[in-house]
């Protein structure tokens, strides 16, 4: 699975968080001092709002230094163990990363738009004529400056991550296919080189696109919910709390994670079960088509049965997994009013810095909260992963798992 696209994935893997590490501490350590060398002029560190944000010193600055650790990066791997899917792997995921960040970096701007804008239109409510139709129609021209370019960008984005992760099913299916002889033997081996690697890629798509996002949403948006933290003096129950906004932004999503992670323990050995009856059925099936004594009602009946069994249990278990995940979504929606209350009562922050709290408190809770959004989905990949890992198990000399060996050996009580 990544070995056919990664160039020695642990390594890689190991390489990439050390050198991202290594980039990030030079960043905040000496970053403005390279960027004064280069001649890069820093301004005031209040938001630009507006598409001026993408031209800023910083934003360019950042941009440049991004793309020579990432240039960096790829000649040494380039050198020291070339891959033939290595402009994809290395490049093609740095180009995801950039495009992630620069994504995030739109909501933060519109995000920096709502404050002034809804500033006007509380003046405007509380106090007749006090702001101009001029002034609000600005406001709006500004959004439509961001957003509606904004939409080609999208279109780009989704129409290169599409390409990238077929590019990483065309690398699984090149390994897997020269490998076919060692491979062929393993119980449903067609279905794992087409249909698994399908499926792999097409999860890999959202939940590592949505994976992307949520981290370059953690770096971009924590400074901002930091520093509207000031706002904030008292929590209800708790009182007063350094970084309020932050604390309880990661303490709210630390605790769905562990109640969808806890509620669902069960359902990914169910999903992966589930593939592995319901594999053994249409194999009974296929086989069926060509020798009279295969595909019998009785062998048909009792493969169906188990696949019955499987489905009437992942059922049982979604429903109290679905009762905690949407009881837990329906309290995510008022959390952050709730923590509100005391500051709003006292009249202490406007409409628009109220309103920017709150979107910059979503944006850092559903980052925090990805494993809660995602879960189903993870469950999936985990059951997908369980069965390519006998191919590689196979091509590795490894022993296989024991369902692999009971699949192999037609045993199928067990099921």
């Amino acid at each position: 699975m990544f070995t056919s696209f990664f160039p020695k994935p642990r390594w890689f893997l190991f390489s990439a968080i050390t050198w991202s590490i290594a980039l990030i501490f030079t960043w905040y350590l000496a970053g403005d001092y390279l960027g004064l060398l280069l001649g890069f002029q820093f301004n005031s560190p209040d938001p630009v709002i507006g598409l001026n944000h993408f031209i800023t010193h910083e934003f360019l600055w950042f941009d440049l230094y991004f793309w020579i650790g990432v240039i960096c990066f790829y000649l040494f791997w380039k050198f020291s163990n070339p891959h033939v899917w290595q402009l994809w792997s290395i490049l093609g995921s740095a180009l995801l990363i950039f495009i992630s960040y620069a994504s995030v970096q739109v909501s933060v701007v519109i995000n920096a738009w709502y404050g002034p804008f809804y500033d006007d239109i509380q003046a405007a409510l509380s106090s007749p004529n006090s702001v101009s139709s001029t002034t609000l129609y600005w406001h709006f021209l500004i959004f439509s400056s961001i957003a509606f370019p904004y939409i080609a960008f999208i279109i780009f984005n989704k129409f290169f991550t599409a390409h990238y992760i077929f590019r990483w099913r065309n690398a699984m299916n090149d390994y897997y296919v020269e490998r076919w002889n060692k491979l062929r033997k393993i119980e449903g081996a067609s279905q794992r080189v087409q249909e698994d690697t399908m499926r792999f890629a097409s999860i890999m798509e959202n939940l590592g696109v949505s994976f992307l996002d949520s981290i370059m949403t953690l770096i971009a948006f924590l400074p901002v919910l930091a520093a509207l933290s000031v706002h904030v003096d008292t929590i209800p129950i708790l009182g007063l709390l350094p970084y309020p906004l932050v604390l309880l932004s990661i303490a709210w999503s630390f605790f769905g994670t562990i109640l969808m992670i806890t509620a669902g323990i069960r359902l990914p050995g169910l999903e992966f079960k589930n593939q592995r009856v319901e594999a053994a059925f249409r194999k009974e099936l296929v086989l069926g088509e060509d020798e009279e004594e295969r595909g019998t009602p009785i062998e048909l009946k009792k493969l169906f049965s188990n696949v019955k069994r499987n489905y009437f249990r992942i059922y049982f278990h979604y429903t109290y997994f679905n009762f905690f995940r949407y009881f837990y979504f329906q309290a995510d929606n008022v959390i952050a009013y709730i923590i509100l209350v005391p500051t709003i009562v006292t009249g202490k922050i406007t409409l628009g810095i109220m309103n920017q709290i709150l979107r910059a408190f979503g944006q850092v809770a559903s980052s925090f909260q990805f494993l809660v959004f995602s879960w189903t989905s993870i469950i999936e990949l985990i059951s997908i992963y369980k069965r390519l890992q006998a191919f590689e198990a196979t091509l590795g000399n490894k022993p296989l798992s024991g369902q692999d060996l009971d699949f192999l050996a037609r045993n199928m009580e067990e099921l």
